[in-house]
């Protein structure tokens, strides 16, 4: 999932960035609201945190702005300020939800994810496609973020699930790094082999029952990856 964050301090930006990078995602980072606009239109992220004080443009003018070209990419606001009008405004401009700083990693990664939960949902509500696939012994909902084992929930970000998928729709078909690689990040975005082989081990952490003997997902050495 591609994430836009538009924030003049060049601290948070970076944090936020950092974070939600080790977290998968894929982050443009805009220092002001015009360059944040012109980001919208170039890359069409998936999701949106918008500063509300920026300079050139600011956080209500930017949403305006992007609510005009799509109603549905969800946003996010932030604000040093803690009044209810301001969150009022942000909300009937079209914002998803709004945080006060300072916040809070876990908060942040806990109201993206709810975020994205809602928005998947609303978007797959008039499809066709199942609820979930059955991963192994796993059973995976790609539209609630999570697989089932059981009665254990496993947790999962949008690029394990969108792995799981690829993974899934080749079943015991060698999967190259590649078609990974194309289906996980598109081809906008090359990650280097290693941020593929940690995104395998810290998913093979989660649903395998023994990480060390893989069942799951099996290497193929040299090549990829094996359902």
């Amino acid at each position: 999932m591609k994430i836009l964050i538009a924030e003049d301090d060049k601290h948070i930006l970076n944090g936020m960035a950092d974070l939600l990078e080790k977290e998968g995602y894929t982050i443009i980072k805009a220092a002001n609201g015009k360059v944040a606009l012109q980001l919208f239109e170039q890359h069409q992220p998936d999701f949106i945190i918008l500063d509300i004080m920026m300079p050139e443009l600011d956080g209500y003018s930017v949403c305006r702005a992007i609510r005009k070209l799509d109603e549905d990419v969800p946003i996010l606001f932030l604000s040093a300020k803690d009044e209810e009008i301001d969150r009022v405004i942000g909300l009937e401009l079209g914002a998803d939800d709004y945080m006060n700083k300072p916040f809070g990693i876990h908060e942040l990664r806990a109201r993206i994810k709810a975020i994205a939960k809602r928005y998947l949902k609303l978007k797959n509500a008039n499809t066709s496609q199942e609820d979930y696939f059955q991963f192994g012994d796993l059973n995976v909902y790609p539209t609630e973020l999570y697989a089932k084992r059981n009665e254990q929930i496993i947790e999962l970000t949008l690029r394990e699930i969108k792995i799981l998928q690829c993974l899934y729709q080749h079943k015991n078909q060698v999967v190259t790094r590649d078609m990974l690689f194309d289906y996980v990040w598109g081809y906008d975005y090359l990650p280097n082999s290693r941020t593929l082989d940690q995104h395998i081990s810290k998913l093979r952490k989660q649903i395998e029952i023994n990480p060390t003997i893989p069942i799951l997902i099996k290497t193929i050495h040299g090549i990829g990856y094996r359902h």
